[in-house]
């Protein structure tokens, strides 16, 4: 049995080597976005490319660029299916791995978008798809969702108590 992960679905290896000032074009391939759509439990991803441009300072490589994509997921409350175009702006930073020994470590801000890498070589297509993943809205609502509330008495009531009418009152005023 092996302790290793499978393979990304969008796996597109870059080797800090070989950088250069080129801007680095990724698109999926409709297995890659079959792939990923089942990944990330929606009902499709039509396309996925991004447009990324790598600055090595040292060991460290910033990226930044866009992400475009494709996809048709479910409202999250009639589960009708609803196409949604994702436009994002990628900024991230590719750092080498460290050892951590110390049992509790302390983030700064810029600690949080660093993704560590081993070798001379990172995944720049997984880090696309994992800022895919979090560009789609898990509560994506459609145009029948008010109706579906309605119908399954869903909907919001207004004030139900003396405190909730008194907190309505508040928030008007």
């Amino acid at each position: 049995m092996s302790d290793s992960l499978p393979a990304p679905e969008f796996s597109r290896m870059v080797d800090i080597r070989g950088i250069t000032a080129e801007p680095v074009q990724l698109a999926a391939t409709a297995e890659e976005c079959a792939a990923l759509a089942e990944r990330f439990a929606i009902v499709a991803v039509n396309s996925l490319s991004a447009s990324i441009a790598l600055v090595t300072k040292g060991e460290r490589v910033e990226a930044s660029g866009t992400l475009d994509a494709d996809i048709v997921q479910t409202c999250a409350i009639s589960g009708d299916e609803l196409a949604v175009t994702i436009a994002e702006n990628l900024s991230l930073t590719f750092v080498p791995e460290r050892e951590i020994t110390e049992e509790e470590i302390e983030l700064e801000e810029e600690d949080l978008d660093e993704i560590p890498y081993s070798g001379t070589s990172f995944d720049l297509g997984e880090a696309v798809a994992q800022s895919l993943a979090l560009a789609i809205d898990p509560y994506l609502t459609g145009p029948d969702a008010d109706r579906v509330r309605e119908e399954h008495d869903l909907a919001e009531k207004g004030p139900q108590g003396p405190l909730q009418e008194a907190l309505a009152k508040l928030k008007k005023g």
